[in-house]
């Protein structure tokens, strides 16, 4: 990266970043509102970035609005939501080419930073300010076969009903979507009501990823927000049980051909960045590489799983692993996957194993400066680090540096706190015969 990321505060907890990078042809320019994760309005949040990129007030029918977008040399708008922590991040953002690309001389970036600021603010309301009730069906339905198609993969499920057990109760558990009944209640007038509380009370995080000159764009949000009453009152982490007071057992039965095993452990007050770079090499130690000590161990030489891999959430503090099996080698999976943890606990890793860890892992971390979204995307994962108060962030350059310099004791000291916390097992009801070979 030829400069470093900058953030500023613009407006009433509105922040503008920069992210520069000039091998990019193109900018990417992101709105994301940070809000609370509440079963009672998931569905009603989730649903509004898909209506708002139907258009925009000034542009409301959809085939115009395509058409503007092509006349901006093809630029493409996005909308998603994701979660992270108890905190549901909903996103719109536009990418279009620079404007030293342009043929005539035109501000494509200006121009597409005031498109995206319509969308995001100005969007296509009836006199009512209700959003159209075509365009609400369609996304209605949208979420709705999103949160079937996560059913469906029963990976993916598993993981997320075993969250849910961990954390009951508290924020994390909520589904990013909803759920199927909530979704079911989307109506204009419900989804009109998010989108104007999201507006008012937000945190907003707009980021210019790229290689041209954020200086218009920057221009054009801070007016627009200023226009906006808003009171916002920020965010940050919320704080989850560190300690497992007792391992929790829950299964589940589904027409399924191969069983899904997931087992959540706390991993004790983890507080410092060396902390928690020891928990994340520490994770990938156990099962974040093709030479870990579930691959190694628990699919190649028992062959007791298809799959069994290890993932620390740095925002939860929670280490999950997660293994494809068949149900009748439940227990002893779950007995294997321990011992290696275990092994790792009583110092059982080599300095060839740390070292080649270290270098996998540090380049999957660098493989964050690929695009201008995955730059997007790394950056505001690290804004949760200080929440809406800010503070360094690091680059992807950093932070792989920074993980690769955790010794082997820090790696040993952040295995032994690691607790079982909830075991969920996901299978077809029947016992079946076990696998002499799951590969």
């Amino acid at each position: 990266m030829a400069a470093s990321m900058t953030r500023a505060e613009i407006g009433e907890k509105v922040f503008f970043s920069h992210i520069p990078d000039p091998k990019f042809k193109r900018n990417l320019v992101s709105i994301n509102f940070i809000m609370p994760l509440d079963a009672a309005t998931a569905s009603d949040n989730a649903v509004v970035p898909y209506i708002l990129r139907k258009g925009c007030r000034e542009i409301p029918d959809f085939s115009d609005f395509n058409g503007k977008l092509a006349e901006l040399y093809g630029a493409s708008l996005s909308a998603g939501i994701s979660k992270v922590n108890g905190w549901q991040v909903i996103g719109v953002s536009l990418s279009g080419l620079d404007n030293r690309f342009a043929l005539e001389g035109e501000d494509i970036t200006g121009e597409c930073a005031s498109l995206l600021a319509a969308v995001a603010l100005d969007p296509k309301l009836d006199k009512n300010g209700v959003f159209d009730e075509k365009d609400t069906e369609l996304e209605r339905r949208f979420i709705l076969d999103s949160i079937e198609a996560e059913i469906n993969e029963k990976r993916s499920y598993a993981l997320s009903k075993c969250m849910q057990a961990m954390c009951a109760g508290e924020p994390v558990a909520v589904r990013k979507y909803g759920t199927a009944e909530t979704a079911g209640l989307i109506t204009a007038r419900s989804a009109a009501q998010a989108y104007r509380n999201m507006l008012k009370t937000a945190s907003v995080e707009i980021t210019f990823t790229g290689c041209g000159d954020p200086s218009t764009a920057k221009d054009i949000f801070t007016r627009e927000f200023s226009k906006v009453k808003r009171k916002a009152p920020g965010f940050s982490l919320i704080p989850l049980r560190t300690t497992a007071d007792s391992v929790k057992h829950e299964e589940e039965v589904m027409d399924v051909n191969q069983a899904k095993l997931v087992m959540g452990f706390r991993v004790g007050d983890v507080t410092t960045d060396e902390e928690q770079y020891a928990m994340r090499l520490c994770s990938a130690v156990l099962g974040g590489t093709p030479f870990s000590k579930f691959f190694l161990n628990v699919r190649e030489k028992l062959s007791l799983c298809y799959y069994c891999a290890a993932n620390y959430d740095r925002y939860n503090r929670l280490l999950v692993v997660d293994s494809g099996i068949e149900y009748a080698n439940r227990k002893t999976t779950q007995g294997e996957i321990m011992r290696q943890i275990k092994a790792v606990q009583d110092g059982e890793v080599t300095d060839e194993e740390l070292a080649n860890t270290k270098l996998l892992a540090a380049s999957s971390i660098t493989k964050s400066t690929d695009s201008p979204s995955a730059m997007e995307s790394w950056y505001l994962h690290q804004f949760f680090r200080h929440g809406s108060k800010g503070g360094e962030a690091k680059t992807p350059e950093e932070d792989a540096a920074a993980l690769c310099e955790v010794t082997k004791t820090q790696l040993v000291e952040a295995a032994r706190r690691i607790q079982l916390d909830t075991v969920y097992c996901l299978h077809g009801g029947e016992e079946g015969e076990g696998a002499s070979d799951a590969n």
